[in-house]
């Protein structure tokens, strides 16, 4: 047999039921009970938890989310404390960000598929506990090896949170109401660093820099409380796992069984699928490559400035530490605004679906992407922006407000190109996440290496206006696939074709 036949005959065996009911025989095994949701246990069901239980669980991860990308961009502002304690130049020190950010890009590699194979709640609770621990290093750290080797371990293990909460608000939203949450989601890996290096400026200007971490870790525990608690398992496959067990317990029948049950023989084959699939979906779909990779300039510069706004700031307006936090507000405000233009973005996505000739009840994940087509017209004149007017003769509050309309636009776009990845590979959402993280994370590892070097080699005007190109090659992605991703679908292996 083939490995193609082989793959065909495991994707066969754990395919879903059809028929809607309690129990099924798959024609494999006819002696087994399948459990899957019906009326009758509708509750089991992650759509049917109350509309503030769904957002207090979004909130949740997604601070979490925030307090991880937070960590990666907080270190920067300990730099000047840690470099006059260990003696080591701007370069080591910025090797501790980049390692982080490489550990953010390889972790959900390994947790995302596993929580579409173990259920989400145990891939948290495992994750953030071993967050925390490794966070412990750097505070008694004596010498900049044991923080670098720290941060690479903090930011693998604290990456679950950028992937896997896409999974969580598939889990729990509808396809006509998850834009919203997906809005939150897609806004925290961006907040978080901004935030970052706003209250790292004020920690590091005002007591010891190893309170850093000390405030990192407070944080984290809090949220494992808060995960502990109130954070419920929401992958349906997971629950009907669990449902079976309480089942046969109850009953002493051990014919129930789980769809991910059954055909107990091939777990560890699906299992190798399942962590190999971010790699199928980044490899195999043009669709998460061309947005991955749109996606990994973005966050390679906003990376990028963290290195950069430093220099800018200090040597053109003479900025202290915390003063250079404060002007990230402008990405900040910029990002928040664009959340809140949500609304109008499922408005038009409405629009688009009564006009549709399918009817308003189709899927067409293409019309999430307006956000994303308008954001990228947005980033690049943020950024031409910011960098032509930054120059000692223009009041600092005019690049500020160009860095805004940067984080506007960088924000509308991510909301679109998440929504529509968790909208296109609903099946498979947290591991078209890992791929998109992957990506994107591994562009923000390299670019603050040499951010400083490209400000002081090109200039802040031209060197901000290479990155501003950039971003205009990456402009037609999004309306490619908003007139083409029906077509493109119908040929994929892993989207929805509907």
């Amino acid at each position: 047999m083939t490995f193609a036949s082989k793959l065909l005959t495991w994707m066969d065996l754990i395919r879903e039921p059809r028929d809607g009911g309690r129990t099924a025989h798959t024609g494999k095994k006819e002696a087994d009970l399948l459990v899957t949701f019906d009326p009758e246990s509708i509750p089991v069901c992650s759509y049917s938890l109350s509309l503030a239980r769904k957002w207090l669980i979004v909130l949740i991860v997604c601070t979490a989310t925030v307090c991880v990308t937070c960590t990666s961009s907080i270190y920067t502002t300990t730099y000047v404390q840690m470099e006059a304690k260990f003696n080591t130049s701007r370069l080591v020190s910025t090797v501790g960000i980049s390692v982080y950010v490489l550990g953010i890009a390889l972790g959900p590699l390994l947790t995302s598929p596993l929580s579409e194979w173990f259920g989400r709640k145990p891939i948290y609770l495992t994750s953030w506990s071993l967050f925390i621990i490794w966070n412990i290093p750097p505070i008694v750290a004596r010498n900049i090896q044991t923080i670098i080797i720290a941060r690479f371990f903090t930011g693998l293990t604290g990456g679950t949170f950028l992937a896997v909460a896409g999974g969580t608000v598939r889990d729990l939203f509808s396809d006509h109401h998850i834009q919203k949450p997906m809005a939150v989601v897609a806004a925290a890996p961006f907040m978080g660093p901004c935030f970052g290096s706003l209250i790292g400026g004020f920690i590091n200007f005002n007591t010891h820099w190893r309170w850093t971490y000390y405030f990192v870790i407070i944080w984290s525990v809090v949220l494992l409380l808060l995960i502990l608690v109130f954070t419920p398992e929401t992958y349906h496959p997971a629950k009907l796992q669990s449902a079976a067990r309480k089942l046969r317990k109850q009953t002493g029948n051990d014919r129930y069984q789980a769809d991910v049950e059954q055909n107990g023989q091939i777990k560890g084959k699906m299992l190798l699928i399942s962590l190999l699939r971010p790699f199928q979906l980044l490899f195999l779909e043009p669709m998460c490559l061309c947005l991955g990779i749109y996606s990994a300039l973005l966050l390679g510069i906003l990376y990028l400035f963290f290195g950069a706004f430093p220099l800018i700031f200090e040597t053109q307006y003479g900025m202290n530490i915390w003063q250079i936090g404060l002007t990230f507000l402008g990405i900040i405000i910029g990002m928040i605004a664009a959340g809140l233009s949500t609304p109008l973005w499922t408005r038009v996505r409405q629009r688009l679906l009564d006009r549709s000739k399918d009817g308003p009840d189709a899927r067409h994940p293409e019309y999430r992407l307006p956000p994303a087509i308008l954001g990228g017209f947005l980033t690049p004149i943020g950024l031409f922006w910011f960098g032509w007017t930054t120059r000692p003769s223009i009041h600092w509050i005019v690049p500020i407000v160009g860095s805004g309309v940067f984080g506007f636009g960088t924000l509308l776009t991510f909301m679109g190109i998440f929504t529509f990845l968790v909208d296109a590979y609903p099946k498979y959402a947290a591991s078209a996440l890992a791929a998109n993280g992957f990506t994107r994370s591994s562009f923000a590892a390299v670019f603050p290496l040499f951010g400083v070097q490209l400000y002081e080699g090109l200039g802040i005007q031209w060197a901000t206006s290479l990155l501003a190109f950039l971003t205009v090659a990456m402009v037609p992605f999004p309306c490619i696939f908003f007139i083409y991703g029906k077509s493109i679908r119908g040929k994929s292996r892993f989207a929805t074709a509907g």
